[in-house]
């Protein structure tokens, strides 16, 4: 994995903006930092900072290219997963170094645009076709890699992540009333396509396009496409498992070490499983990793959506490995003050404790390996989450984790408030996403509604937990790859009826009963479980006196937010979820510590525009 960056213009002359490519690379180089490289021509610029994973000396780049007396020059960031595939059909005699760099680059130089059909993998990527003057940008058909852009004028700035943009001065460090609206009313998700910093937006997932001297122009080439289902149920578990084990195989290609995060619910301990066995064949034994809170196990409370915690279910799938275990365990004082190196990991205000624990992970999980498995994703294929099978709030016309709209609005600064149409904005959002779904005539209220909520999950919730995963990793040049977001996967789960999925009354039933031969009984039958968080109430104590303090003297939040309302919050008399299960009062409150530190990290200014 990588880091891309780069400037195009076809009026300037980009050999002198070597100063300018220095500071974009340096806000690049957590992402990358085995390697590094800059290539500099008339009309581009290309900035590429590298974590070294297959081909270590083969795959450096900016890589170039020469066909037919045209040079084309590529930054990627990714993994393809077929790349023997790919390579027998454009000709192994072609091929020049063992990278899959060079596999994208050749197969754009073979196919055109159309070569992203062919991909299977993780990856955004921008080639620079010199001889005919234009440039083309791809993001993978789920999103898993972050591509965002600025146009200014004549010019296209591009970058993996938004702190390498601002870096470049020519972006405006300012918000607008769009942006507040995303802040506050719909953080830590996002819309697609936005980039929350007026002027930056981002490819939207499954997209690609070419950039010319007449603009840029993006089109999808991948969806979810409803398509009638015609397997029985033993048929569809076994196409399932074929799916699941074909992908989790394939990701496990690498020339350095993997290892694999271990929850010890469903989802990573079978992707353990089967990384053990495959590790096995070769005489090798896995490294496994969990995560925990200091004291937590003398505060845990059961609920709804957590009946158990995980430590004991973890110590029954590491011993039922047989891995070498290690386990990360975070105590509070660094956790709050792991509150700000996730904005600077993220660029934005994210989730809180959820994303600054994940940081602290991903750094202890680096001191040991380079490449690590997960598995996000499941849920929202599988429909594991308890929005999928709640009837009532399946059947809320809303995002079902994002129920607090009239709660966050108050947050908002009176001026800006009356300005802006909070539940409009959220539910146009909303229905905008579930009426994009891709239906059949022939499909019952209920698929018919099934589909809406695989599409608001795919699109929203999932895009917000991919994009913590990719960011809280690689600020410590940690891949971490996700094998249930393989798209054929997706593909195929889109069309499975919901009676299968939920085989036996069971969130993930299908998958389960797919997937039963590789684990334990006890871990197979375990209800779901989200990623875990502190119930230590020294976090809430923490936040809360560190939040009182940023609002005691003068603070940029005062832009955007109602200092009344933060000081309401504080007395915690509230208790409104801000997202779903993931945030409750405590991330709340350190939601707006992060938003304090990422306007004041960034200079960020409000700029309204009529």
């Amino acid at each position: 994995m990588c880091g891309i960056a780069g400037m195009i213009s076809f009026n300037e002359d980009m050999r002198e903006t070597a100063a300018v490519c220095g500071l974009m690379q340096k806000a690049l180089i957590r992402r990358g930092p085995d390697q590094r490289g800059i290539y500099l021509s008339c009309n581009a610029a290309l900035i590429h900072t590298r974590l070294a994973v297959i081909d270590i000396e083969g795959g450096r780049q900016p890589m170039s290219l020469n066909m037919g007396g045209n040079t084309y020059t590529i930054v990627y960031n990714g993994e393809l997963y077929n790349t023997a595939e790919l390579r027998r059909e454009i000709g192994e005699r072609e091929f020049e170094t063992l990278s899959d760099t060079e596999v994208v680059l050749r197969g754009y130089m073979k196919w055109g645009e159309n070569c992203v059909d062919r991909f299977n993998g993780i990856f955004a990527f921008v080639v620079y076709d010199e001889g005919n003057r234009r440039v083309f940008l791809a993001r993978d058909r789920i999103g898993v890699k972050p591509l965002f852009y600025y146009e200014k004028g004549n010019k296209l700035i591009f970058a993996s992540e938004i702190a390498a943009l601002l870096a470049n001065p020519e972006i405006p460090r300012e918000i607008d009333i769009k942006g507040v609206s995303e802040l506050l009313l719909m953080a830590p998700g996002r819309t697609s396509g936005c980039g929350i910093i007026r002027g930056i937006k981002e490819v939207k997932s499954g997209h690609c396009g070419y950039y010319t001297e007449d603009g840029l122009e993006l089109r999808r080439y991948w969806s979810l496409r409803a398509a009638e289902h015609t397997e029985n149920f033993e048929e569809t578990a076994e196409r399932t498992r074929e799916l699941v084990l074909d992908s989790i195989r394939r990701q496990l290609v690498s020339d350095v070490p993997i290892c694999t995060f271990l929850s010890g619910g469903l989802d990573s301990s079978l992707i353990s499983s089967v990384a053990a066995s495959e590790l096995r064949k070769n005489g090798k034994i896995l490294n496994t990793f969990s995560v925990d809170y200091k004291d937590n196990e003398k505060y845990f409370t059961k609920s709804h959506f957590q009946p158990n915690s995980d430590p004991e279910y973890i110590n029954i799938m590491a011993e039922y490995l047989g891995s070498n275990h290690h386990w990360t365990v975070v105590d509070i004082p660094e956790l709050v003050d792991a509150l700000e190196k996730a904005v600077d990991a993220r660029g934005l205000p994210g989730m809180a404790d959820v994303d600054a624990s994940l940081l602290l992970f991903c750094r202890e999980i680096k001191k040991h390996g380079t490449v690590a498995l997960s598995g996000e994703c499941a849920d929202e294929l599988f429909g594991g989450y308890p929005w999928y099978r709640d009837e009532d709030i399946r059947m809320t016309d809303g995002f079902p984790w994002a129920q607090s709209t009239a709660y966050r609005k108050g947050f908002i600064r009176r001026e800006l408030a009356e300005r802006i149409n909070a539940e409009d904005y959220v539910y146009s959002a909303y229905r905008r996403t579930a009426d994009s779904a891709d239906k059949l005539p022939s499909d019952s209220p209920l698929e018919s509604r099934m589909r809406e909520m695989t599409k608001l999950n795919f699109d929203w919730f999932m895009q917000n937990l991919l994009e913590r995963k990719d960011r809280m990793s690689m600020y410590s040049g940690l891949e971490v790859r996700v094998p249930f977001c393989d798209y054929r996967l997706a593909e195929y789960l889109y069309n499975v009826p919901w009676e299968f999925k939920d085989y036996r009354g069971r969130e993930k039933g299908l998958l389960r009963e797919a997937m039963k031969e590789w684990l334990p009984e006890r871990v197979l039958n375990r209800k779901k479980s989200p990623y875990p968080k502190t119930h230590n109430p020294a976090f809430l104590n923490a936040v809360t006196a560190r939040l009182r303090e940023i609002i005691s003297q003068p603070t940029p939040l005062a832009d955007i937010v109602d200092i009344k309302a933060l000081e309401q919050l504080l007395t915690h008399s509230d208790h409104v979820q801000w997202y779903g299960q993931l945030m409750n009062l405590p991330q709340t409150i350190a939601f707006f510590i992060q938003l304090e530190y990422w306007m004041k990290k960034y200079n960020i200014s409000l700029n309204i525009i009529d």
